[in-house]
């Protein structure tokens, strides 16, 4: 029996009795008078889901969960709409929102957790734990003097434990490498920055590359600190987009304006109820006349694609990467009365030559739209420009030069740079899925921070002299078969065995011929990622990045192309 409180009941029923009085204001049964047909239909949609519930009230054997029933309902009724309007509950809409807002109240740590207990990976400069003094290897044992380390710990629980309202007060237990007993700190929350702008630094004199990892409210004035703070000539501007979702329309609006001349349009929107609006660039950017690349990817979406698209349109720099995602539609956000959120689609949105971005989809066909996404990669798009087809219906003209792009699926780059598998082997995958980088490599690194630190005082130094040695790979080949992720065992081929003239079995023989295979076709990405990891580690997200785009191809054609400057 699903139990409610008589109280929450009659709430809920006069709250839907209120709305069918200004919906129907004379009674469940008055004649309609509406012309518009489709008002009428809403209606008696509103009529007979109040009738239902108002019969159930007061006829029904048990008493009911009318929020559970009221929630359930809502997401029936948006699971009919496009695949991107939707229903955020109560619970969820501070966790939802946060990534955009830009900050979140909390203490200010990077952690990880290993062997069930919390270890700091970093503070946040100038944050509340570093000014009481949280160091980079502490673990936090105890939480208001409750133990937590080895409690079964999950992320959520360490978000319940340490974030919190802006100025209230909590004391954690330290311990600390050295020290024989627990040390304790009592922290301030605070406001803690939660940076959209993954990293940003000078790839070669006057180039500067940016990763946006989304459009939050903050990402404007993230990029734009970067950019003034640098000294010297502004010679180019690599805007890394790729793995960006979207976000917030205004701050796509604000980066493309940096980019182009005053009057040059960004984009319109329009929509059945929503007047068209069209943006159109002020003249005031500092980045008008300075050569420009993006990257994208088939997971870049929505403002990605506004951005990519307005710069493409206006033959204004070159798009470098693969076939974005194709999101053009823009949802507006309503407040619901419990705290829960409507995220309605209003609009489509048209890049400057005119073109609508947006997949083709079917309403209440959310599984197709995204299986249709994932096909791409079944069908080769991922590895091949050829394998892409467009309709002549969906051919626009650049408003410059006229070159031909293309509506109705994505923003198609100008160079195709096809994705990277060489080193991809299910064993790689399995890796990745589970984690197993990370967990080694926070291992490692706790154990190992204070020499790590001491022998190498600064990334160019790291990553000209520390290597994976064959050691410490095989120490994390133990840590995967320890999780059953074997090259040997979980991926080797016994149905072609043969004899060895030792004695071992045929299938040992293949076994070990086939993790030779699969370690020589990824052990020298795993390596690259392990130094990667563990740089990261102990200086920051930003030389992670950065070392990886050492030999990243895209990242490398786009510094090729701003250093030198060519017509599309």
């Amino acid at each position: 029996m699903i139990i409610c409180s008589k109280k929450f009941s009659n709430s809920l029923i006069a709250l839907i009795l209120g709305f069918l009085s200004v919906v129907l204001p004379n009674s469940l049964h008055a004649q309609y008078t509406i012309v518009d047909q489709k008002e009428q239909e809403l209606e008696e949609a509103v009529a007979k889901v109040g009738h239902t519930l108002l019969n159930i009230n007061k006829y029904y054997l048990d008493t009911v969960n009318f929020k559970g029933i009221s929630e359930e309902l809502v997401k029936s009724i948006i699971s009919n709409l496009d695949p991107h309007s939707a229903y955020i509950s109560a619970e969820d809409v501070k966790a939802m929102n946060e990534p955009l807002e830009g900050n979140f109240d909390g203490i200010g740590v990077e952690f990880a957790l290993i062997n069930d207990t919390l270890s700091i990976q970093a503070t946040v400069p100038g944050g509340p734990s570093e000014k009481v003094g949280i160091k980079a290897g502490d673990k936090i044992v105890k939480v208001d003097g409750e133990t937590i380390s080895g409690t079964g710990l999950t992320i959520e629980r360490v978000h319940k434990y340490l974030r919190g309202p802006k100025g209230t007060k909590v004391t954690v237990g330290v311990a600390r490498k050295g020290e024989p007993a627990l040390i304790d700190f009592v922290i301030t929350r605070d406001k803690i920055p939660l940076n959209s702008v993954d990293a940003s630094y000078e790839i070669a004199p006057g180039i500067l590359y940016i990763k946006l990892s989304r459009f939050a409210a903050t990402s404007y004035q993230e990029i734009m600190k970067f950019v003034l703070s640098h000294q010297g000539p502004r010679k180019g501007i690599i805007l890394d987009l790729r793995g960006n979702g979207g976000g917030y329309l205004l701050a796509a609006l604000q980066i493309a304006n940096e980019f182009l001349d005053r009057g040059q349009l960004m984009l319109y929107t329009e929509g059945r109820t929503v007047r068209r609006m069209s943006e159109y660039a002020n003249g005031r950017g500092l980045l008008t006349d300075i050569p420009v690349a993006v990257l994208i990817d088939e997971n870049s979406a929505s403002a990605s694609e506004i951005v990519s698209g307005a710069i493409q349109d206006w033959d204004r720099g070159t798009v470098i990467g693969r076939r974005s995602f194709g999101k053009g539609l823009v949802q507006q956000q309503f407040d619901l009365f419990d705290g829960s959120q409507l995220r309605l689609t209003v609009a489509r949105y048209h890049t400057p030559s005119g073109r609508v971005i947006q997949s083709p989809y079917q309403q209440g066909k959310a599984e197709e739209y995204y299986k249709a996404f994932y096909d791409r990669y079944s069908k080769g798009e991922t590895f091949s420009k050829d394998s892409i087809h467009f309709p002549d219906s969906l051919k626009f003209k650049t408003l410059k030069l006229g070159r031909t792009v293309y509506g109705g699926g994505g923003i198609m780059p100008d160079i195709f740079i096809p994705a990277d598998t060489s080193h991809y082997t299910p064993f790689f995958g399995e890796i990745v899925r589970k984690g197993l980088l990370a967990d080694f490599v926070n291992s490692y690194v706790d154990t190992h921070r204070e020499q790590l630190q001491k022998r190498y005082k600064t990334p160019a130094q790291f990553i000209a002299s520390f290597e994976v040695t064959p050691k410490l790979f095989g120490e994390f080949l133990a840590l995967c078969k320890s999780k059953g992720v074997d090259p040997a065992k979980t991926y080797g081929d016994a149905s072609n065995t043969t004899s060895s003239n030792n004695g071992d079995s045929g299938t040992d023989v293949q076994a070990t011929l086939t993790s030779e295979r699969v370690l020589a076709t990824s052990g020298p990405e795993l390596k690259k990622y392990i130094k990667a990891y563990i740089l990261r580690n102990i200086f920051d997200f930003n030389e992670y990045i950065r070392f990886l785009n050492s030999d990243d191809i895209e990242v490398q054609k786009a510094l090729e192309i701003v250093s030198k400057p060519q017509s599309l």
